[in-house]
């Protein structure tokens, strides 16, 4: 579950797995699955020792011979696995899942169309009985008149007592609190799909069940003791549309950071997001041994040394980068701005690893590259300017530093707001030269400028 509270002011506040684990699984609607996305799944169950090791090889055998719900619904690991994997966002694990995530979500879809586009139906009622850990109940209680979403498929009844008994089965758990979910469903405006599964689940007609796909967002409406029996919470829910523009612009944020030219591309790219750099580097990694042309290797071994740059793998960076670099040297006409940019990642990596004369030849020449195909006051030679200032200033070479930074800020100065934060780094770059150099009158001008900045935009 995820909460978004009433305050309209504070998008800090915002639970952002929810926003991830829509990308995500944008992301993983894109991917395409074969047999073999089937036997690395049940694979990987065995080695998690996810459940009994007859079940998992009769899931890999019978896959295919049965509808998803019907599989999502039998009393085995993949319902348990699936829903803890999107609520623990264990990325690993749901990339495995990603072709049963595709099938459930298409046959919830395909069930939707068949029971209701010939036929409008009023609001309904259903309801889910569930326990939530105390320290998420709180949660909840703040976000009353807020929003909530649950980001997994969610399972619901159409009958108050099969629910009631989930809920009643958490009271004695000192650690949880047994919430009644009493949910207003309006499918005139929900946009998250829904089906009856009582005539293909594996418990047919038992539960009266109604499963959604991911994602169905609530308003929520009321939160109160269910018949005055404090260990026992009735939550009123009524589902919304997911139209909220904080959510939207949030998430379209992180859509435009992660875009791709595949969908494995743009998960590589959420999981960089993320911080998740070991399972980034395993998917371009997967992702290079099905690329075979050089302008995409390329592109893969920039993001590997990216990945590696994260890690503080300094020198496996480069070994990557100058990859890409070769590539491009040997493909490209010179003088690209792909080449100044491969010239400029080794140079940062130079940089980390204190080899600054090493990170000043590259990022030199990064800079004579920009100089030869950029208007000599693009914003880009301005980070160049920036860099090499820095490496001037380590090697104590406080005129050249100073010279390079005031080059950069001349051109920040011209191109970007006068609010702009790579403006505040630029005077505190300039500080700095003039501090090292005793002219400390000057430098507190250009740090209180800096600071000037920044206290604007916080």
């Amino acid at each position: 579950m995820s909460f978004v509270p009433i305050d309209d002011k504070n998008d800090t506040e915002i639970d952002h797995t929810f926003m991830y684990t829509q990308i995500l699984k944008e992301i993983l609607f894109e991917i395409e699955y074969d047999e073999e996305s089937i036997r690395d799944f049940t694979t990987y169950s065995h080695e998690c020792n996810y459940g009994d090791c007859n079940i998992i090889d009769k899931f890999r055998q019978e896959y295919n011979c049965q509808k998803p719900i019907w599989w999502y619904t039998y009393p085995c690991f993949l319902s348990s696995i699936l829903n803890r994997a999107l609520r623990t966002l264990e990325t690993d694990t749901l990339i495995k899942l990603g072709f049963s995530i595709c099938d459930l979500n298409r046959n919830i879809k395909q069930l939707h169309t068949e029971q209701f586009h010939s036929r409008s139906i009023e609001p309904f009622i259903v309801y889910r009985g569930q326990g939530v850990p105390k320290n998420r109940f709180e949660k909840l209680i703040k976000t009353k008149n807020g929003l909530m979403s649950f980001n997994n498929f969610l399972s619901t009844s159409t009958d108050k007592q099969v629910s009631l008994a989930f809920a009643e089965s958490n009271r004695d758990n000192p650690d949880m609190v047994g919430i009644l979910f009493q949910m207003t469903i309006d499918p005139s405006i929900l946009s998250t799909p829904f089906a009856y599964v009582n005539d293909i689940a594996y418990y047919k007609g038992q539960e009266q069940e109604i499963l959604f796909s991911m994602h169905t967002l609530f308003r929520i409406v009321d939160i109160k003791p269910y018949e005055n029996d404090n260990r026992i919470w009735l939550v009123e829910l009524k589902a919304i549309n997911d139209s909220d523009h904080r959510l939207n612009k949030l998430t379209k944020n992180i859509r435009s950071e992660t875009r791709g030219s595949t969908g494995w591309d743009r998960l590589g790219r959420l999981l960089l997001k993320l911080d998740q750099f070991n399972k980034a580097e395993q998917v371009y990694k997967q992702l290079l041994n099905q690329t075979s042309t050089d302008v995409k290797k390329a592109y893969i071994y920039n993001q590997l040394g990216k990945t590696k740059n994260h890690q503080g793998n300094y020198m496996d960076a480069i070994l990557y980068f100058r990859r890409a670099l070769k590539i491009h040297e040997n493909t490209f006409p010179s003088h690209q701005i792909s080449l100044a940019s491969c010239y400029n990642n080794i140079g940062q990596m130079y940089q980390r690893m204190g080899e600054y004369p090493k990170a000043l030849l590259f990022h030199r020449i990064a800079l004579d590259i920009k100089q030869d195909i950029l208007p000599l006051d693009h914003i880009d030679l301005a980070e160049s300017y920036g860099h090499i200032g820095l490496l001037y200033e380590k090697l104590g070479e406080h005129h050249k530093a100073l010279l390079s930074h005031k080059k950069a800020l001349r051109i920040r100065q011209k191109k970007l707001p006068n609010n702009h934060p790579s403006l505040a780094h630029s005077y505190k770059n300039i500080g700095s030269v003039y501090n090292n150099m005793g002219k400390y009158s000057k430098a507190l001008i250009f740090y209180n400028k800096s600071h000037a900045i920044m206290e604007d935009i916080l």
